[in-house]
């Protein structure tokens, strides 16, 4: 019976992003021990990549801004089949959030009297999105590290997690190894928080990292958790087209929250002829009103641009496949344009959008204060995920907590941009709190030591197979499949053709051999992500094919509207005792008489 370095904690969280580090900060405030495992280093987390802002209903910009709108704009860009609950306290407790990221030491763009400044966003009613210019996100990591390294948390970086260890129902401990050695550890805990974010490199055009394998829905369910929710992927409207070395690169919609328009080949800015008619009211219909926006004037409709991500990326895809895309098959994002406005108008897109500046100016040689950008939709966030109680943030498996993109159940069907950032430190914090709560309740559980030597052994399996499937052509072949089947635009049979290919790569991962030892050995880790990448893979693509409508970021080409019977219900996913994936339909919890007449006002 081999023996492993073992660890142990009362709070173990999985992931060290926004959502993770703020979950670690809680646990450790409550006074109980805490342990940070991340698959990368310290500082690298998905988190960093975020740059348009953070929303909450501060009214810093906009007066008429509060919890009620914010929770009215959740709820109608996620097409009404979010959790309210988890809505509702978003909505209320992301200006404490931010107001506490900024006394931790978070700078954020200030307005004129001293204050957070806020900036649009799609879906937004109001100004809403506190901002570091278009950096947002590493200024979270960088204030929660170094807040977070005051609290006696102990980290454990470039480690992946294997398995989550039961004892009965509850979950005790995790068992995973160091990427850099390749020895196996054990972490027991009382209580573990999942952060691993997103699952982004299923598809072939993402702009996540390759961190993003979905591991997290991947241990919950194959521990017993149930996954809701999995056929809302949202595809951004704009990631960088060309070069070829960065398709997919997030370009972010700051862009046009400062004025960026989008054009096709022709000049034309098409989104003026596609505003859906429950938008038509908050949506300029000419230029010069959309450009007030943008500059403040409350008066003013939102341009059509920054109406929710879904609708712009399908706008997007109808534009390239009428034959009006971009030679390199985008269309055009130009905030160049605004010089007409402007005199200033190039350091006025340096001070806003440095980021963007340098990104394009370096890795594809474009000055965006001269020219415009070629775009496209690109895979970005997964408004699906493990299905947790919206207060506690826990799972059905008891002391199995989750939080950030991995949980579920805030966004519905679409997110907002902006929600995501608030998101992560909400609910990682709510983790945190309740995690420490259950830790302080129970003992440490039993480790089976068989479960240990059976997770170890699947684990090595690739060397024993050396001559096996190459498991970079495996994932190659499994991106390019999603990307081609379970897209923007789906349809029945296409689907299906997916779930059976899924069929050959769960084969083809079974037969994947690796050369050389576990020291350092990149094509080991890719071998182990393939489980988990076909995991999120079938379960996307089974709730796809059960929601035989179009809502929110699921576009159904043979289904091309809503249906009635979908609007009240829920994809839910589990693991049967024989290990097939099950699906059902979960009616939406009743939401209370306040809330509908929260909407109902906000109408």
């Amino acid at each position: 019976m081999a023996d492993y370095q073992t660890f142990q904690h009362d709070v173990l969280v999985i992931g060290a992003g926004g959502a993770g580090l703020r979950a670690a900060i809680e646990a450790s405030a409550a006074g109980v021990s805490v342990g940070l495992v991340c698959k990368s280093l310290l500082g690298k987390a998905h988190t960093v990549m975020a740059e348009g802002g953070i929303a909450a209903a501060l009214g810093n910009v906009d007066d008429r801004d509060n919890w009620k709108v914010h929770f009215a704009d959740t709820m109608r860009g996620g097409q009404y089949v979010n959790q309210w609950r988890m809505a509702e306290l978003h909505a209320k407790e992301a200006p404490d959030r931010v107001r506490e990221l900024e006394a931790w030491g978070a700078v954020f763009d200030r307005t004129k009297d001293g204050r957070i400044l806020q900036r649009n966003f799609g879906g937004h009613r109001y100004p809403r999105l506190a901002h570091v210019g278009d950096r947002t996100g590493l200024e979270m990591i960088r204030t929660l590290q170094d807040h977070g390294i005051h609290q006696g948390i102990e980290v454990y970086m470039e480690h992946t997690i294997l398995a989550l260890l039961k004892e009965g129902e509850r979950v005790v401990g995790a068992f995973g190894y160091e990427r850099e050695r390749g020895r196996f550890k054990i972490f027991r805990a009382k209580a573990i928080v999942l952060a691993t974010g997103g699952l982004g490199r299923a598809y072939k055009i993402t702009s996540n990292s390759w961190e993003s394998t979905g591991d997290g829905l991947s241990l919950a369910y194959d521990a017993g958790a149930e996954l809701i929710d999995m056929e809302f992927i949202q595809f951004h409207p704009t990631g960088m087209i060309w070069p070829p070395s960065v398709v997919g690169i997030l370009v972010t919609e700051g862009v046009r929250g400062e004025g960026g328009i989008l054009t096709n080949n022709e000049g034309k800015r098409f989104m003026f002829e596609q505003i859906p008619e429950n938008y038509r009211t908050q949506t300029a219909d000419n230029a010069e009103e959309g450009w007030r926006y943008c500059q403040g004037d409350k008066n003013a409709r939102r341009p059509p641009e920054l109406l929710t991500r879904d609708h712009v990326a399908r706008c997007i895809v109808r534009e390239i496949k009428e034959g009006r895309g971009t030679p390199h098959g985008g269309v055009y994002l130009d905030i160049a344009w605004i010089k007409e406005k402007m005199s200033n108008s190039a350091e006025h897109i340096k001070r806003k959008l440095p980021s963007m500046y340098h990104q394009f100016k370096q890795l594809a040689d474009i000055d965006i204060t001269e020219q415009p950008m070629e775009v496209g939709p690109t895979t970005h966030y997964a408004m699906g995920g493990i299905h947790v109680d919206a207060d506690t943030q826990m799972s059905r498996i008891p002391g199995l907590f989750a939080a950030g993109e991995c949980a579920a159940g805030i966004n519905g069907a679409n997110r907002l941009g902006g929600n995501s950032l608030s998101d992560i430190v909400v609910f990682g914090k709510r983790a945190g709190e309740y995690a420490a709560k259950f830790a302080k309740e129970n003992s440490l559980g039993q480790i089976d030591q068989g479960k240990i030597d059976l997770a170890a052994s699947e684990a090595v399996a690739p060397f024993e197979r050396a001559a096996g499937e190459n498991p970079y052509s495996v994932q190659r072949d499994l991106r390019e499949a999603m990307q081609d089947l379970v897209g923007i635009v789906r349809t029945e049979s296409e689907m299906k053709t997916a779930l059976e290919k899924l069929k050959g790569f769960w084969e083809r991962a079974n037969r994947a051999g690796v050369i050389g030892h576990r020291e350092f050995n990149p094509g080991w880790h890719t071998a182990l992500d393939l489980k988990t990448l076909l995991t999120v893979s079938e379960a996307i693509t089974l709730a796809a094919l059960e929601r035989k409508e179009s809502r929110g970021a699921q576009f159904r080409d043979d289904y091309p509207d809503k249906d009635d019977q979908f609007a009240k219900v829920n994809t839910m996913i589990s693991k049967a005792a024989d290990g097939s994936m099950q699906i059902r339909l979960d009616p939406l919890p009743e939401m209370p008489d306040y809330l509908k007449q929260v909407i109902e006002e906000m109408k």
